[in-house]
């Protein structure tokens, strides 16, 4: 018995330690979060929490991806947003002692730490760097948030599209792939239908964009593999 537990605990603070919300918490801090973290097993198409379920924690990704959306009585859905290894969901509700305002879908065979509520608000009571970390990743998500509000409300639907293929590049930059350096290929985390909802589109209008930027010569579409042909000529188009 103990041996597992000992071995899963480990684990668990090896995958915590390298992301930066914990990454310089000392060893003895690490411990006290770790036996307060379980760990959870989703199957692709599992709902993890509904809208409305209560918050006792937040979720930490270590290998999968999750879907973030509102759902509605009649099966319409809006993406909120596609979250992948080493980044986290649920901190800010949690913070509220509220229900989820947002369902989380697998979109893969997942695999999540769970961190409870008690465990987090203990640290932030004993180490004011890593409250200010915390404040830091809300705050970010709050910018976040904004600059989605400011797309969706001033930017047409070939600015989004563009702005999100673009938005891409830093994630094939860390892939090998040097800033400027060629055509860009990119594969898109989710179904076009998922991400014309994240980008408040219809599918309809998300592959007619796509159609004109591929007749354009700006880009070639296979599957979910994208290649940009000219990310300057992409960046610097008005659609």
């Amino acid at each position: 018995m103990g041996g597992a537990l000992t071995s899963a605990a480990i684990r668990e603070q090896e995958f915590l330690r390298n992301i930066p919300l914990f990454r310089e918490l000392a060893p003895e801090e690490l411990d006290r979060i770790a036996a307060r973290t379980r760990q959870q097993r989703a199957t692709r198409g599992e709902i993890l929490f509904h809208r409305g379920d209560p918050a006792a924690g937040m979720h930490v990704i270590v290998v999968g991806q999750i879907k973030l959306a509102f759902d509605s009585p009649s099966g319409d859905q809006k993406v909120v947003d596609f979250l992948g290894p080493g980044q986290s969901f649920g901190e800010a509700v949690m913070f509220l002692d509220a229900c989820h305002v947002v369902s989380a879908h697998a979109l893969a065979d997942s695999l999540l730490l769970f961190i409870s509520r008690e465990a987090i608000f203990e640290e932030l009571e004993h180490d004011p760097k890593f409250a200010r970390r915390v404040i830091g990743g809300l705050s970010r998500r709050l910018h976040f948030l904004m600059s989605d509000l400011e797309a969706v409300s001033m930017r047409s639907g070939t600015e989004r599209v563009i702005g999100y293929l673009l938005s891409q590049r830093a994630i094939a930059d860390m892939g090998g792939r040097k800033a400027g350096e060629g055509p860009l290929r990119i594969t898109l985390p989710a179904t076009k239908g998922m991400i014309a909802s994240l980008l408040n589109l219809t599918q309809e209008h998300f592959s007619r964009i796509l159609r004109e930027l591929i007749s354009r010569g700006m880009i070639t579409v296979k599957g979910r593999e994208v290649v940009i042909r000219d990310v300057e000529r992409l960046k610097n188009y008005a659609g």
